[in-house]
């Protein structure tokens, strides 16, 4: 298991922040390289499932995750159900003053091919951590204007 962790503070209010990074459909406009559609369920209660491809054309890979938590303007925690990624997301949002938001995503992962993910993680994780930190960067943009 390995843990990726990237916050950013947005100058808006929680319910802000939380109303556009669970608009699913519109994940796209800020994660780099994903298009997200509910599967199953409303997208916005504990139990509905979620599929998210991430890749570039048709090389990449679909992760499909179901909401295990669900407390609106507060945190969103997801267990991961795919084929390549699996283990928890943590969406949290802190309230801070001057209606700024603190948000969190973390990710716990299994990583995929055994051996050989454990070897290449060390490499990959800086260009993981770097794309999640311009997701945040390209959300506190979208949010802010």
């Amino acid at each position: 298991m390995t843990n990726v962790t990237v916050d950013i503070i947005i100058d808006a209010p929680c319910e802000a922040v939380w109303d556009v990074v669970f608009d699913w459909t519109r994940q796209g406009e800020w994660i780099l390289g994903t298009k997200v559609s509910v599967a199953s369920g409303d997208g916005a209660s504990q139990g509905s499932v979620i599929e998210a491809w991430s890749g570039v054309g048709k090389v990449g890979f679909l992760d499909t995750f179901v909401i295990s938590v669900w407390d609106r303007a507060r945190i969103c925690e997801v267990v991961h159900t795919g084929n390549v990624v699996v283990g928890t997301g943590t969406f949290e949002f802190f309230e801070l003053p001057n209606n700024r938001t603190r948000f969190v995503w973390a990710e716990d992962l299994e990583l995929p091919l055994g051996k050989l993910g454990q070897l290449g993680w060390p490499m990959a994780k800086p260009f993981f951590s770097f794309g999640v930190k311009k997701s945040l960067e390209k959300l506190a943009r979208l949010v802010e204007s």
